[in-house]
């Protein structure tokens, strides 16, 4: 598979993907046909003319999929996909709705490059479980992608030993889902992103990533490093939910 999947979409004091955009247009060459997936958003039409102002100037063709009436017609006729960030529950079930998930899963796996952003990078992973989202909607069921065989949390702030706020942190958050599921989970920080070409995964972007294992310390990984063990992990999922 070839996939990019971007922590955030939007870096403080930087336009729209401007933080990551040599990455994305070496992923995306010029003249590529892009679907984009806007449903983790309210206003499909705004937020797909956000990402073809983006991308337009590097000669990218984005057409919506939810322009034309038919998303699986758009995705079908694609160079390649962009699953844009916002409400991951919203998005997810959007996906179940429109027959995207399972589209989705077959184009990939055939070769169909695949970027995410924030909750399009939730979406790659096999299970919605670790977001940081409100659940605004409940979909059918928290089974994502699984383009990927690990979790992903996008936006991973660490613990502020400073902090007086008395709720639980991302850390505390994470080893809780790991007290239920043995299944890695990456935490990309703000600025990073993972790139995925066939068997191989390396950690890109301006900050280092943290993972996380069940009964184990969390890991700090610098940019650059090889994550393709993760690929070939095994895990299992707590199945109440």
């Amino acid at each position: 598979m070839n996939l990019l999947l971007l922590s955030n979409s939007t870096q403080h004091g930087r336009g729209y993907l401007e933080h990551a955009l040599d990455t994305v247009t070496g992923f995306l060459p010029s003249g590529a046909r892009l679907a984009f997936v806007p449903y983790a958003l309210a206003d499909h039409d705004v937020y797909t003319a956000r990402v073809r102002d983006a991308l337009t100037g590097a000669g990218i063709d984005v057409r919506g999929v939810h322009e034309g009436g038919d998303p699986l017609a758009r995705l079908g006729e694609a160079d390649a996909v962009f699953v844009g960030g916002g409400n991951s529950f919203r998005l997810l079930s959007a996906l179940y709705r429109t027959g995207l998930r399972e589209a989705l899963v077959k184009a990939v796996r055939g070769g169909l490059p695949y970027m995410g952003a924030s909750a399009g990078t939730n979406m790659a992973a096999p299970s919605l479980r670790t977001t940081n989202d409100m659940p605004i909607v409940e979909p059918p069921s928290f089974e994502a992608l699984g383009l990927v065989p690990f979790q992903i949390n996008p936006h991973y702030l660490d613990p502020d030993p400073g902090s007086t706020h008395k709720g639980e942190t991302r850390e505390e958050r994470l080893r809780e889902f790991l007290e239920e599921n043995d299944v890695p989970v990456l935490g990309l920080r703000e600025g990073s992103w993972l790139r995925v070409e066939g068997e191989r995964a390396v950690l890109g972007g301006e900050r280092d990533a943290r993972l996380f294992r069940r009964g184990a310390a969390p890991r700090e990984l610098a940019v650059g490093s090889d994550l393709s063990e993760l690929l070939g992990v095994r895990g299992g999922f707590d199945s109440r939910s």
